[in-house]
């Protein structure tokens, strides 16, 4: 059984485990979100990373206050852990996909006050962070232009969240203008508060192929407020379930213990969603010894 605290309280040797296992909402796209808490609960989870979407607690829905109270009550009941995560990938453009960005020169304001209002509903649900990403450099800037509106823009957002006290966490993500860790530690560089930091996607390194999982968790220990997990094979953005891809989990999971980390690592498997609950059960599985007895 699992402890009824808020951390895993749970041995892996001598060494206790602190960080939550999570699973992220996109995996369970056809599902009611109250209902996908439950079962999520039910086969051993934890935390969710929420991602917020047209059909799981829409930002701009008109019945954004009952479902945000509906999500609390339920969070609490099983003693869930939160991440908000601002992937969507239409909810701000139905024909453009993470359309617009906070790099584009015309609406970039829509993706500034959605960003706003994520920070919003997860200081109401007590989320530990949101997560965002650069997005897609739509107008084709200049790299230095390109970064400047970032910044630009990432201090806008992280004023809001200084002032919410929710921290805001960057996620790197391939194919996007901000895409490795050394364009994070960039941002980093420019944006030094406490409060701004790194969602840290394990497979991506799989893509960029920039360092080592095990490396890039000791190198940025103390940065990371977020973790996603699953497989993936070199050089292909693709999310696998375990064991389809080239990941060697063992030192990863050591690495994770090594650094004492005590934030969510969350299961982000978006394309799985019409058998999401087998999906979610066998990733439970796989990660289940790594937590200890």
């Amino acid at each position: 059984m699992l402890s009824d605290g808020a951390w895993y309280d749970r041995t892996l040797g001598e060494e206790k485990m602190n960080w939550i296992l999570g699973y992220n909402s996109n995996g369970f796209a056809h599902h009611r979100l109250l209902d996908l808490v439950d079962v999520l609960a039910d086969l051993g989870y934890r935390g969710l990373a929420l991602t917020l979407d047209n059909h799981h607690l829409d930002p701009f829905g008109s019945q954004l206050a009952s479902e945000t109270n509906s999500l609390k009550s339920k969070l609490a009941e099983h003693q869930f852990e939160l991440v908000i995560e601002s992937g969507a990938r239409f909810n701000l453009d139905g024909r453009t996909k993470h359309y617009p960005s906070l790099l584009t020169r015309r609406h970039r304001g829509r993706r500034i006050d959605f960003l706003k209002r994520c920070l919003a509903i997860a200081a109401e649900l007590n989320a530990s962070c949101v997560s965002l990403w650069s997005g897609h450099n739509f107008d084709h800037l200049a790299t230095e232009e390109a970064f400047e509106l970032l910044v630009l823009g990432l201090e806008e957002v992280l004023v809001e969240a200084e002032s919410l006290g929710i921290d805001l966490a960057f996620e790197p993500e391939p194919g996007m203008f901000s895409e490795t860790l050394m364009d994070y530690a960039a941002l980093k560089q420019r944006l030094p508060s406490k409060r701004f930091g790194l969602a840290l996607d394990l497979g991506h390194l799989m893509v960029t192929q920039e360092s080592s999982l095990p490396d890039a968790i000791r190198k940025f220990r103390g940065q990371i407020m977020t973790m996603a997990i699953e497989d993936m094979k070199r050089g292909v953005h693709e999310h696998l379930p375990f064991g389809e891809g080239d990941i060697d989990f063992s030192p990863v999971m050591a690495a994770i213990r090594e650094i004492d980390y005590r934030g969510m690592v969350s299961v982000e498997l978006s394309r799985a969603s019409s058998d999401a609950v087998e999906t979610a059960r066998a990733a439970e599985r796989f990660l289940a010894p790594f937590l200890g007895p």
